[in-house]
């Protein structure tokens, strides 16, 4: 099995082949999501909403990625691992930003790191990239900024936000990164930044014509109850079944079915 590298993704751009990447947050669906052929698993600051119950990614630190992605490590084989910076870690300082990303290759053995921002952190993607780093970037609506930007909103709508899109998508490659995250923006707009730039997009909620798409994990699997952004499809809906196979267990245990004689020593 051939291991995924940022080069072969620049590869599946020029060759026209859709890149595929889901978030991962455990050793288990590590496993499983790299078994099944996926490209690239992103450890999230996602898992802050989706795993910890936080009202957004803002409360996640630089430990809670470090720690999940060393268990995302353990699972996978062929997947580029790709570790999101959390709020705050690579803001401060173009120091403190290197210093962060080394942690997460160094102690969280991903392959490389996912900053939010555009033209405002061109200098801190480059600084990365300058040591060695590989960064993606990711522009569009930054879960980091929803104070900012006021929720989770469609972005690039106006002109002059179309225009600042734009742009942010030719800094980021201009910085080095080897790709870049476009989440909810026009269709349009998607398709005019990936037929610009040489590096990779990978959309989500951005449309059919991105290089390639990403989802969470438990969006996909229907294991995040009502929530349910216009741009995901649930492939699976896991949530009932999991729910009657752990009220059968209470049954089964209150009327003393289960364990059984094949159950026992």
């Amino acid at each position: 099995m051939k291991k995924v590298t940022i080069l072969d993704l620049k590869k599946m751009k020029e060759e026209g082949d859709k890149i595929t990447m889901l978030t991962a947050y455990d050793c288990p669906t590590s496993r499983m999501l790299d078994a099944s052929g996926i490209e690239i698993l992103l450890v999230g600051d996602s898992v802050g909403s989706v795993m910890a119950g936080y009202q957004n990614t803002l409360p996640v630190t630089v430990e809670e990625i470090i720690y999940h992605c060393q268990a995302v490590a353990r699972g996978r084989i062929r997947a580029l691992l790709v570790a999101d910076m959390p709020f705050m870690s690579y803001q401060v300082s173009i120091e403190e930003a290197k210093k962060n990303a080394g942690r997460m290759l160094k102690e969280g053995l991903a392959e490389a790191v996912k900053v939010e921002g555009g033209l405002n952190m061109e200098e801190v993607i480059k600084a990365i990239c300058d040591i060695d780093i590989p960064v993606m970037a990711h522009i569009g609506l930054t879960p980091q900024s929803i104070h900012r930007m006021g929720g989770y909103k469609v972005q690039g709508k106006a002109d002059r936000e179309r225009e600042k899109l734009l742009q942010d998508a030719l800094a980021v490659e201009r910085a080095g990164a080897f790709a870049v995250v476009l989440e909810v923006i026009p269709s349009f707009l998607s398709k005019e930044i990936s037929s610009q730039l040489s590096i990779p997009t990978i959309g989500i909620g951005a449309g059919p014509d991105c290089d390639g798409q990403v989802l969470v994990i438990n969006d996909l699997l229907g294991l995040s109850g009502e929530f349910r952004p216009k741009f995901v499809k649930r492939f699976a809906t896991l949530e009932p079944l999991i729910s009657e196979a752990v009220k059968s267990y209470i049954t089964e245990v209150k009327e003393s079915k289960f364990p059984g004689a094949e159950h026992s020593f």
